[in-house]
């Protein structure tokens, strides 16, 4: 069994030390650049703090270092759902044990925070800015922190991060995550998201269509034999007149973002530039234009192709294919299958999908000792797994053989470039979609149209 590795307890009672010395929580989030305009540094994997991560101090730690003691603190983490692990797995259960540990050794009690999705931006907002911030440690999907961001309201890795800590270093318990605007804020736990194209397996040996699988191993996936594959299993299979299968269902809106993605283009590009004018977007649009309104390979349910709900289509077990999640797909009635997104014709190899939804945890302002509340929230992170691979229990709930969860991890898993027009404050994202999609308008036509509406929105968020 592969296993995470432990650190060192005296590893981090010597870091709390230095956070107890250094402070740290009062310190402006506009530090080291920490406004949403400071940097337009495309993202990176890496730190692009360098060696700053403890804002620059030369005090060394003692040889033997004083235990630390709380006082019987409370450490609040939020979410819109319970964020206190279940325990109903192996891994959680040590988690809950780890969690356990350090509440006895430190002298601190964790408090789980559940706030419904709808109330939970407009609480962090507002507390933050009243000085009082609810948690200390908060998720927010990271497209929806820009405008947090611009306002000061969270404080970037550098202000509360040690050179000592994980994510500094092997980021086996802890990762740094996209940056916004050029600057680390936010970090998670690594975890897979598994977002491409799913395909019913059960059909594809009914129909007699080939197995997108073997067109990826073969190299052949692209959009033209994912549309011809599309195109095979559209049929009348009854000869009534009506088609029976479909190539393609889905909503339209994540088609756009995604097979742009799978081109190298994003609506706004992670330093907050606009994409969308870039001609590998065009061209995704008018491909995805194609796709809707002029092969009638693809179901619509609901009867609007910019439903959400067309997201659910698939599964009813007349469509071959769908750009969907790992998380949409624990009730099926078919055996499913997944390759990544097919590449477009400016296809860099490397990204397959736009991440959309990408939550990370974020540290407020006006936290007391940020340094002491991220050093604890990442050591509840430190027990031995007993998963073989990296969520392992998941990914078996999902499919059903190792092809697919290899497929998952090795080609998908960790390929996404992080998609912001839904945080940007009045980006005409969905009306352009509206016009290109729904009216059948001309995409660049449409782009042009829609420019000035798209810099001024960018612009208020630099």
């Amino acid at each position: 069994m592969k296993k995470m590795k432990v650190l060192s307890l005296l590893l981090v009672a010597v870091m709390l030390v230095l956070a107890a010395c250094g402070g740290g929580g009062n310190k402006s989030s506009n530090e080291s650049g920490g406004s949403a305009n400071s940097g337009t540094e495309a993202e990176n994997s890496g730190s692009n703090n360098g060696g700053s991560a403890n804002n620059g101090s030369s005090e060394q730690p003692a040889d033997e270092p004083e235990p630390i003691d709380l006082g019987g603190r409370t450490i609040r983490v939020a979410a819109w759902w319970d964020p206190k692990p279940a325990g109903n797995t192996v891994d959680e259960q040590a988690r809950l044990d780890k969690i356990a540990e350090l509440e006895q050794k430190f002298n601190f009690t964790f408090e789980w925070i559940n706030i419904p999705f709808e109330e939970y931006m407009d609480k962090l907002t507002t507390s933050t800015l009243a000085g009082e911030p609810f948690a200390d440690i908060a998720i927010m999907e990271v497209k929806r922190a820009i405008p947090v961001v611009k306002q000061g309201l969270v404080l970037p890795l550098s202000e509360f991060t040690a050179a000592t800590d994980d994510i500094n270093n092997e980021q086996r318990l802890m990762r740094k995550l996209t940056p916004i605007g050029g600057v680390e804020y936010a970090f998670g736990e690594p975890g897979v998201s598994i977002v491409g194209m799913y395909y019913n397996r059960d059909l594809v040996k009914r129909l007699g269509v080939k197995d997108p699988q073997e067109l990826y191993n073969a190299g052949e996936w692209n959009w033209e034999a994912f549309l011809q594959l599309a195109k095979d299993a559209t049929r009348d299979t009854d000869n009534d007149g009506t088609l029976d299968t479909f190539g393609y269902a889905g909503w339209a809106a994540d088609a756009a973002r995604h097979f742009g993605a799978a081109n190298g283009a994003l609506f706004v590009n992670e330093d907050l530039t606009l994409g969308m004018t870039d001609p590998k977007m065009i061209e995704a649009l008018e491909f995805v234009n194609r796709l809707y309104n002029v092969e009638n390979v693809v179901k619509v349910k609901t009867g609007n192709k910019m439903d959400w709900n067309e997201t659910n289509t698939f599964k009813d077990g007349d469509v071959l294919m769908s750009i969907n999640y790992d998380w949409n797909m624990g009730d099926l009635t078919f055996e499913v299958g997944v390759v990544p997104n097919p590449a477009g014709p400016q296809s860099d190899g490397k990204t397959t999908y736009a991440n959309t939804a990408q939550n990370a945890w974020f540290i407020l302002k006006g936290v007391k000792d940020p340094q002491i509340v991220y050093s604890i929230f990442e050591k509840s992170f430190d027990f031995e797994s007993t998963a073989e691979y990296l969520g392992q229990d998941w990914l078996e709930s999902r499919f059903k053989t190792q092809e697919d969860i290899d497929m998952a991890l090795q080609h998908i898993n960790g390929t996404g470039r992080l998609s912001l027009e839904e945080g940007i404050p009045d980006f005409p994202f969905y009306a352009i979609l509206d016009e290109i999609i729904m009216q059948n308008q001309s995409v660049s036509a449409t782009i042009e149209k829609y420019r000035p509406d798209a810099e001024a929105a960018l612009e208020k968020v630099r």
